[in-house]
């Protein structure tokens, strides 16, 4: 570390005019990197336009290929938190050429959002993967890494030398300048032809060929476009990754710690709160229907209602237990005190959790399963998990929470994409009406809101009964032209590889 601290320019600054120049004998090297990302920037532009497939998968796995020829294999497998969040970012990208659930696919993507940056800064921070500061840390690497090398990108496309630099200059501004009047003509064409109707006819007398060279191949201009603009973005974020002395260490700072007492009232009044509510609660469980009838209240209202909302108090009292031992200046039988009323919050969290999830299994019993109250399920063993981990923290305080919820919370979002959620789903509806347990199945909910997969299941329903909407009323389309609606689309996204899916490509030919 004290190394790393001498190379680095004085009070902590990156003073990039003192690398202003590549190395001649690496210029090979930086040229060839500088072509591969030029090609993973087209990919990149081109995945803006494309609907979820296996085109996400194929731009991931491309960034990573990218990651080990720029930057070498050793960085991504050097640390075991480098191997892991590898692992975890080409799981969640093939779920994008396995599955067809568009909410996971929408989850999946804000969290490659997230990861994959993380992972591409993590071996240029100074704190620790399982330090919450981490974030904050390698957000502001994130950016210093995207925008405080971009002249290497210059640099490498304009080899030494002025002669040279002027001609290749000169080349360099021709070729930009007329990638981008191509690019921006091609764009504004479509926008005249839909503008003005004497625009667009005279477009039509021109031939065909003209036609579809000036209205389709614009795509591709614009594309490459903005492939010429990220790519000095993302070399320079590359050459970061090569070169992680630029980047400066975080200063270490001394957390703050405040009085214990004030956490110790604040604790013990929701301690007490929760105390009361537990015990009309737990009066509502075991006294049955008869009991909460009596007080004027249905009992099928009972069990729905204030559901989210102790998920969410148990949320708040998580993050109230952590504030507490974190915070709390560590002295005296204060500190003591503080620590059995976190025990006692988190005790009373968990209780909370079991008395939501019991109400949530009256719902269901009367309703059946859907994609939320499935997800649900999951949310509260998740929590639960947290809440033992905070009960542990209060305790052993020395326990690092975020060092065992981290991996926690990824291997639990990993395993909920592995379960087939939607066959599920639409398994224990049909369940339900072809038993007599419900009167209707929704099915317009469970084929256009949910995935391909839950097509194996609406067979074994009659296809030629009318499909109701959610509103209750028919649009006059039959269960089996539902059905064979759906196979269409399955197939039509199986004919491009962008959009290919393994989830689709069953369903295309699972309908007869």
């Amino acid at each position: 570390m004290d190394e790393l601290k001498n190379a680095l320019p004085a009070e902590g600054s990156i003073n990039c005019a003192q690398k202003r120049k590549l190395p001649e004998e690496s210029m090979a090297r930086y040229r060839r990197n500088l072509v591969l990302t030029l090609g993973f920037c087209l990919l990149l532009a081109d995945a803006l336009n494309w609907p979820w497939g296996m085109g996400n998968t194929v731009t991931v796995f491309a960034w990573y290929l990218l990651l080990a020829l720029a930057v070498g294999r050793e960085e991504l497998f050097r640390r075991w938190e480098s191997r892991t969040l590898l692992g975890v970012n080409l799981a969640l990208a093939s779920t994008f050429a396995l599955t067809s659930n568009p909410l996971f696919r929408w989850w999946n993507f804000l969290a490659l959002v997230v990861l994959v940056p993380l992972h591409a800064v993590s071996g240029l921070g100074s704190r620790p993967w399982w330090d919450a500061g981490m974030l904050w840390e390698r957000c502001g690497l994130l950016f210093q890494g995207l925008f405080g090398n971009l002249w290497a990108c210059f640099a490498a496309a304009v080899p030494e030398g002025r002669k040279t630099q002027r001609r290749d200059g000169r080349t360099l501004t021709i070729v930009l300048g007329t990638c981008g009047a191509v690019a921006l003509v091609s764009f504004l064409i479509p926008v005249l032809v839909s503008a003005d109707a004497l625009f667009a006819a005279s477009l039509e007398r021109l031939s065909w060929n003209v036609q579809f060279r000036l209205l389709h191949f614009g795509d591709l201009f614009q594309r490459l476009f903005w492939a010429l603009i990220f790519t000095p973005f993302v070399f320079s974020l590359l050459y970061a990754m090569a070169h992680p002395k630029l980047l400066c260490p975080a200063e270490e700072k001394k957390g703050f710690q405040a009085d214990a007492l004030g956490f110790v009232l604040a604790l013990a009044a929701v301690d007490g709160l929760y105390l009361a509510f537990l015990a009309v609660q737990s009066a509502g469980l075991f006294g049955g229907p008869e009991y909460v009838e009596s007080l004027g209240v249905s009992y099928a209202a009972w069990a729905r209602s204030g559901f989210f909302q102790m998920v969410g108090v148990t949320v708040l009292n998580l993050s109230l237990t952590l504030a507490s031992l974190c915070l709390a200046r560590r002295e005296g039988r204060v500190w003591r005190a503080l620590r059995g009323l976190c025990a006692l919050l988190a005790g009373e969290s968990l209780v909370l959790l079991a008395s939501a999830a019991w109400r949530m299994t009256l719902y269901v019993s009367a309703y059946g399963l859907s994609f939320k109250r499935l997800l649900t399920y999951w949310g509260m063993l998740m929590m639960a998990l947290f809440l033992l981990a905070g009960l542990w923290k209060a305790v052993r305080p020395d326990f690092r929470f975020c060092k065992w919820a981290f991996p926690v919370a990824l291997a639990g979002w990993l395993v909920i994409n592995c379960v087939p959620v939607d066959y599920l789903v639409a398994r224990n509806q049909v369940d339900r009406y072809l038993g007599g347990e419900s009167s209707a199945v929704s099915v317009n909910y469970l084929a256009d809101s949910l995935s391909f997969d839950t097509l194996s299941q609406l067979v074994r329903l009659d296809g030629k009964k009318p499909v109701a909407r959610y509103d209750g009323y028919g649009n006059g389309e039959t269960l089996e032209e539902l059905l064979e609606r759906k196979q269409s689309q399955a197939a039509a996204q199986c004919s491009n590889w962008r959009t290919w899916s393994l989830s689709a490509c069953l369903a295309a030919g699972r309908v007869s």
